[in-house]
């Protein structure tokens, strides 16, 4: 087991928002965080990443314990944040938005560079050379994966890294998502496309109003009708 979350707490203010929350993520895995619109999966990610720190229980990654730690901390020992709202740099090319994040990782295996990452995108190699706010969202999205892996992560949590884009954009990043766990790398997936988060991911959980309503196999979750019904059709 890579991550352990047990019983989190998460408030925004005064305003509780997860309840006593518990997942697990195990090694090489791709783990569906699935759920509606404001249903909590942004906020798990920003508590495992300590970005909004829950109040009590624990986080640890790679049986060590993060939770109070800062996020620059937990980044650098092997967490990579894709956010849903990219947050690339605008006025910088694609090369430098991937230069300016390169560090060397604590993998034993790949080691992510701009070649790596070229090979990974080879749209962002044609467009080394243009600002980031001058990209397409499917081209900022590749963006932000590929900055990501710069930082050479041993995981990813990536949040709703589908939504909003064209068919052909969401199957060509479905495919990275799958090379990528080819590689090695473990992913929690935060999604709200539950076909293509299904055909991606090896377990899911299922969150509701803070509360995690169901945990198992894919197999599992496209057997159980109601808890698809209840808490995952729009």
């Amino acid at each position: 087991m890579i991550l352990e979350v047990k019983d989190i707490n998460t408030y925004y203010g005064t305003s509780h928002i997860l309840f006593d929350v518990s997942l697990d993520v195990d090694e090489g895995e791709i783990l569906a965080l699935l759920g509606r619109n404001g249903a909590g999966k942004t906020t798990i990610l920003r508590s495992i990443m300590g970005l909004t720190p829950p109040r009590n229980g624990t986080i640890k990654f790679q049986g060590k314990e993060i939770k109070g730690k800062p996020a620059y901390i937990i980044a650098r020992q092997g967490l990579g944040f894709v956010p849903d709202d990219r947050a690339i740099f605008g006025t910088l090319t694609v090369r430098q938005n991937l230069e300016i994040v390169a560090r060397k990782g604590n993998n034993k295996g790949l080691e992510w560079r701009l070649e790596n990452v070229y090979e990974l995108f080879p749209v962002l190699r044609k467009l080394e050379s243009r600002k980031g706010g001058q990209l397409s969202g499917g081209e900022q999205q590749m963006l932000t994966v590929a900055r990501t892996l710069m930082t050479n992560p041993q995981m990813l949590l990536l949040d709703e890294p589908l939504e909003g884009l064209s068919p052909l954009i969401v199957k060509t990043l479905a495919e990275k998502i799958m090379e990528l766990k080819a590689k090695g790398l473990t992913i929690l997936l935060s999604e709200q496309n539950i076909k293509v988060a299904g055909e991606l991911s090896d377990r899911a959980y299922v969150i509701d109003k803070g509360v995690i309503r169901f945990q198992g196999s894919i197999e599992e979750l496209r057997g159980t009708e109601e808890v698809r019904e209840r808490y995952l059709a729009i």
